[in-house]
């Protein structure tokens, strides 16, 4: 009889220990194919957003949570397979969700930033912005950081809480810039021979926009020159283009008409003063 016991309890044992491993098979497979399944699903999205002319950002972002929600489930339905109880699982997962949400409270702060600059949309992907202190064109806007280029082709991952804590410049989402320039004459140049020959620099360029009008203004007399604004309009592409080439060229008109381009000096005077005698 002890044999016979003996038989039965080995023989129930490879045959818990052959179910379990076509459990473990079977979970390995809805593993591999759900992953598979929720890439090819937020593939289709992504392309399906792109097609609509969405913003690559926010296609993007959207497909990521959907992919990390597609495999969320496919990892609880492989667990369910090997006779874990999901249902107490999702109840410890949630259990410490809210404790590792506590932790990482400067994560979540993070992805709700990220879901406002989706919402948002304050910046798109190529605009040059200025944001959480750095310069530079937007590459990515992901769950928790934003990729900036910067403009000396740097890479520089920006949180998301610190973009929608602190102050948003865009430089190209109006599409112009007005460049703003200070050239300055000497005093005994003559001033409106100075403005025209300016206003002309400007009227002349190919990129310069002819609306809003480029403006030629007297500004300030300063310690050592009479100084000009000069502001003509560009697209904001072409921003460092006209800065460079309107300074260029003012320095070489200037000089060629007999005006000078003043640097700051002093006059020093020197007097003497004779010993008294005696």
């Amino acid at each position: 009889m002890d044999s016979i016991k003996t038989f039965l309890t080995s023989e129930e044992f490879y045959s818990q220990l052959s179910q379990w491993g076509l459990n473990l098979v079977i979970a390995l497979a809805i593993f591999i194919l759900g992953r598979w399944l929720a890439k090819a699903v937020t593939g289709w999205l992504r392309r399906r957003l792109t097609k609509r002319d969405l913003d690559p950002m926010l296609a993007n972002f959207l497909a990521n949570i959907l992919y990390a929600l597609l495999l969320t489930a496919v990892v609880i339905a492989a667990i369910g397979r090997l006779g874990v109880q999901t249902t107490s699982l999702v109840a410890i997962l949630g259990a410490a969700g809210l404790a590792v949400g506590l932790a990482l409270k400067d994560s979540l702060s993070n992805f709700a930033s990220g879901v406002m600059l989706i919402l948002f949309r304050p910046f798109h992907k190529g605009d040059q912005v200025e944001i959480g202190g750095v310069e530079g064109k937007v590459d990515e806007i992901r769950i928790f950081s934003t990729i900036i280029n910067t403009l000396d082709n740097k890479q520089v991952t920006v949180p998301n809480a610190n973009i929608t804590a602190d102050s948003i410049t865009n430089y190209t989402a109006l599409g112009t810039r007005r460049v703003d320039m200070v050239v300055g004459i000497g005093y005994d140049d003559d001033l409106k021979q100075a403005q025209g020959i300016l206003q002309a620099i400007c009227d002349e360029h190919p990129l310069v926009l002819k609306d809003p009008a480029p403006a030629v203004a007297l500004a300030e007399l300063g310690d050592s020159s009479v100084n000009f604004n000069v502001r003509p309009w560009c697209n904001s592409g072409d921003y460092w283009t006209v800065w460079s080439d309107v300074l260029g060229e003012a320095k070489i008109r200037l000089e060629a008409a007999g005006l000078s381009i003043p640097y700051p000096q002093q006059d020093v005077h020197m007097h003497t003063v004779e010993a008294a005698n005696g």
